[in-house]
């Protein structure tokens, strides 16, 4: 039975091979050469399909006349090529891998072994493999892909070591569930982030990378690309984006707030009183702010699919309600107005007259901000109890 018999085969597909293509006849019957070559070895029944994103150099005929199949991906992208190529596919695994050489199509066996024993992504990581000389630009190696692999590690608690690596195999099934949304270089990216935050099972195995066989430039961007990792990242991690930092503003914001509202304070000669008082106030709005953006956009992330229902999620929502939120947002409007009272209660001791701005001040901060803080948390709570609303079955 040959590799790409796929009538026959449907129902006996193990393995699906996807290449995307664009523009790559130098390397791509070397690509598919060697996958074909680990079919034949290894006995496992499979298929190559060319995920073609438009390409002009003829790569989809030397892809048909190489035993492949050709999907053709209208729509511009890594990502998108990849999804549509998978989303074709026969087999009931699929190892994806760039068509330039760089991977060894011929040596696809640990990441099968893995398929096998249960995982739903196998990741290759090149720097456990190796990474040959000038097969990895010298940026990429020891800054883009370490620093935005470990910011995936530390925002999603994932064990993948190397985010970025184009070499991995999944099963299908779990391929489709991801529902991978990025057209670009960024779904190496959300491939991970959301099986992380699925709870599927991941293993890494080494894997060699090797100087693309290509004699013009890659189709990847430094900078451009890595930005669009990172936000990424960031996007779907709306607790670091915004629930951290805005927790870290609102302690930092009150501790300082409180020790200057009972007095200046001096540090090796640098005297911080109310002027530095309106700076601590407004941290704690702007945290506050974050805060509540992080639950905004989480329950929209939810809502529309772009990120799971985990169970902190739900347990964490249960104890939000539109009643507590607008309590909480009352005592701190209601205790604001009462400090303004209390201010103009004590200008009107002087009859309205001349009173020292800075003890005013160090009254009037607090109460101001109080004020701002309550009418911010009730328009808040208001939009996020509205969104919170679950349409009747």
């Amino acid at each position: 039975m040959r590799f790409h018999d796929t009538e026959r085969m449907t129902e006996l597909m193990e393995l699906s091979v996807v290449m995307p293509c664009l523009n790559e006849a130098e390397t791509l019957a070397l690509c598919m050469q060697k996958a074909r070559d680990y079919f034949e070895r290894s006995g496992v029944a499979g298929e190559i399909i060319i995920a073609d994103n438009g390409s002009t150099d003829g790569s989809q005929q030397i892809a048909e006349a190489n035993g492949g199949r050709v999907v053709h991906v209208g729509r511009r992208g890594y990502g998108a090529a990849l999804v549509g190529g998978v989303g074709e596919a026969r087999g009931k695994y699929v190892i994806m891998g760039d068509a330039d050489d760089s991977y060894d199509f011929s040596r696809m066996d640990a990441f099968v072994a893995k398929l096998r024993e249960g995982y739903d992504l196998v990741m290759g990581n090149r720097f456990l493999g190796g990474i040959r000389d000038g097969a990895m630009p010298f940026l990429h190696r020891y800054l883009g892909n370490p620093v935005l692999s470990f910011i995936g590690r530390l925002f999603f608690k994932t064990p993948i070591g190397d985010f970025h690596c184009g070499l991995r195999g999944f099963r299908r099934e779990a391929f489709l569930a991801m529902d991978l949304r990025s057209s670009g270089m960024e779904l190496a990216s959300e491939m991970v982030v959301k099986a992380s935050l699925m709870g599927m099972k991941m293993a890494e195995v080494p894997t060699v990378l090797s100087p693309d066989g290509r004699n013009r430039a890659p189709h990847l961007r430094t900078w451009r690309d890595g930005w669009r990792h990172l936000r990424f990242l960031l996007i779907y991690s709306p607790k670091w984006l915004f629930f951290y930092p805005g927790l870290l503003f609102v302690f930092l914001g009150a501790v300082l707030s409180g020790t200057l509202v009972l007095g200046r304070v001096e540090i090796a000669g640098i005297v911080f009183d109310v002027h530095t008082l309106l700076y601590t106030s407004m941290m704690i709005v702007v945290g506050c702010q974050f805060v509540f953006f992080y639950l905004l956009s989480r329950v929209f992330a939810a809502e529309t699919g772009l990120l799971p229902r985990t169970a902190s999620f739900e347990r964490s929502m249960r104890y939000f309600n539109l009643e507590r939120g607008l309590l909480m947002g009352g005592v701190f409007l209601l205790t604001g107005v009462f400090l303004s009272v209390m201010a103009v209660f004590q200008w009107g001791q002087t009859h309205f007259g001349t009173i020292d701005p800075v003890v005013m001040l160090r009254r009037v901060i607090p109460a101001v901000s109080l004020v701002v803080l309550g009418v911010q948390v009730m328009m808040n709570s208001f939009f996020l109890g509205m969104m919170l609303i679950r349409k009747s079955p």
